[in-house]
């Protein structure tokens, strides 16, 4: 195989293809060296989510630490990402690992590294350890003996899952939500996130919340096109106030309103500010990807906050947090995080801080909505994925790079921006976004414009321009 490399968001392969026993090893073998290096007696938090073997994965990863002097603690069952950064925090832990690839398909397992402040580990961390991978480890994990391990304290298990539903008890009045007449429902995907709201709110209506490792062949992706059981259940059945999903390990949120239709992060965003600066009068800098809805500008004005755009996918903002006061960060993609919880992106937490708003004005989704669009003004964003091959895809970003591009079809480009990717404005509520994904290999397209018809028209019009010979 090729030489293990982290992503956007730590290592992903294809289980028993490249993500194996032996190639966790050498993973954790290589975290434990950066570990010992770093630190005086570190410890670790490690935990798993609901996918093929992450119990075998996090054992063996638990084993190789506990045998290198590095203190690890662990859960008795699969947790969400949130659980792991929170238990690093509450634990005073120097890092956090969770075995997960998140919102992909079943077939495929990942490595994601947390630091000591309870966040994604920081880029250049993480090139650290990427840079001590190697095939030259002095390891055998059937010599490593699991009791003993135990006996002598450097395993120990710790219940993640409870450390953080006091989190929500202690920070929301879960009783207004069990109290209200107001009726919710969670889809969690099959993922890690399915064992909360048994507990912390007996007969919502739940979906998808038992284990199931291959997700029913659909990705734990919260988008629409993933979620149609939950949107049907909601808009035949009248039943329900606001529906939320959140992908495999729980740290991205959709939501769904009465009529069953999507709300996208785009408008999750924006109605957390609504609700943090405009109801709250909480203060704090914004920080969003370069992907997101330039409606957080307009927004951010109004309630004179302070907004900051970075790369997209999470790169950039666990330095920014530890620095910074923080109202929150969120991106397209449903991640999203506030900063008086953890710096790190948490789905139920803000699906929870929607469900309060609702509660506490007694408004719909919809109507809460209409109060950002009447600040705002009304929008849409669509995106798609162009597969192209990789000399096509390497001659549409050079040509966005030189200032080819000056129109697509009848949308004139009047600037452009190329913070991440290659952003290019036809008016103040109207632009087209390029940049190649950090996961796959494909070009990521977005459009926003006033409406939905006339996002996906520019969406239109830019295929016909990017794949012209």
């Amino acid at each position: 195989m090729e030489k293990i490399k982290f992503g956007t968001d730590g290592w992903r392969a294809v289980i028993a293809k490249d993500f194996t026993i032996t190639n966790i090893i050498k993973v954790a073998y290589a975290t434990s060296l950066w570990l010992a290096r770093k630190y005086k007696n570190p410890s670790a938090v490690i935990g798993y989510d609901c996918r093929f073997a992450g119990e075998m994965f996090m054992e063996a990863i638990a084993k190789i630490l506990a045998s290198r002097g590095i203190r690890v603690y662990i859960p008795e069952h699969f947790v969400s990402a949130p659980m792991v950064s929170l238990g690093v925090m509450k634990l005073k832990a120097q890092c956090g690992i969770i075995i997960t690839a998140s919102h992909d398909p079943p077939e495929y397992n990942g490595f994601k590294l947390k630091g000591e402040y309870g966040g994604p580990m920081l880029e250049k961390d993480v090139k650290d350890v990427e840079n001590l991978i190697s095939e030259d480890y002095d390891i055998d994990l059937e010599l490593l003996n699991w009791n003993y391990l135990i006996e002598q304290g450097m395993i120990n298990y710790i219940d993640l899952e409870n450390i953080y539903i006091k989190q929500i008890k202690d920070n929301f009045d879960i009783d207004r939500f069990t109290g209200s007449k107001l009726k919710f429902a969670f889809d969690a995907m099959y993922g890690s996130g399915q064992s909360i709201f048994k507990k912390l709110i007996p007969g919502i209506k739940l979906f998808h919340c038992e284990l199931n490792p291959t997700f029913k062949g659909i990705p734990p992706d919260p988008q629409h096109k993933n979620l149609h059981e939950l949107a049907e259940y909601i808009w035949k059945s009248k039943k329900i106030d606001c529906g939320m999903a959140v992908d495999g390990d729980a740290d991205r949120v959709a939501l769904y309103d009465k009529e069953g239709n999507y709300v996208d992060a785009h408008h999750i965003i924006l109605l957390l500010i609504h609700y943090l600066a405009g109801y709250k009068k909480l203060k704090g800098k914004v920080i969003t990807g370069f992907s997101c809805t330039s409606k957080i500008e307009k927004l951010c004005k109004n309630y004179e906050l302070d907004i900051k755009r970075v790369r997209v996918g999470f790169k950039d903002i666990a330095n920014l947090m530890k620095g910074e006061e923080i109202l929150l960060y969120g991106e397209e993609s449903g991640a999203i995080t506030i900063g008086s919880h953890i710096p790190e992106r948490d789905g139920i937490w803000a699906g929870l801080l929607i469900w309060q708003l609702m509660i506490e004005t007694g408004m719909s989704l919809k109507k809460l909505i209409n109060e950002v669009y009447e600040i705002t003004g009304k929008f849409a964003v669509e995106k798609s994925d162009l597969n192209v091959n990789k000399n096509d895809r390497n001659k549409i970003l050079e040509k966005c790079q030189t200032g080819y591009f000056n129109s697509f079809g009848d949308y004139e480009v009047i600037k452009t921006e190329s913070l991440d990717g290659y952003k290019f404005f036809f008016s103040e509520n109207e632009w087209l976004m390029i940049r190649l994904s950090d996961t796959e290999p494909v070009l990521r397209i977005y459009a926003e414009a006033e409406t939905q018809e006339v996002a996906r028209d520019i969406l239109t019009a830019s295929y016909g321009v990017l794949i012209k010979k």
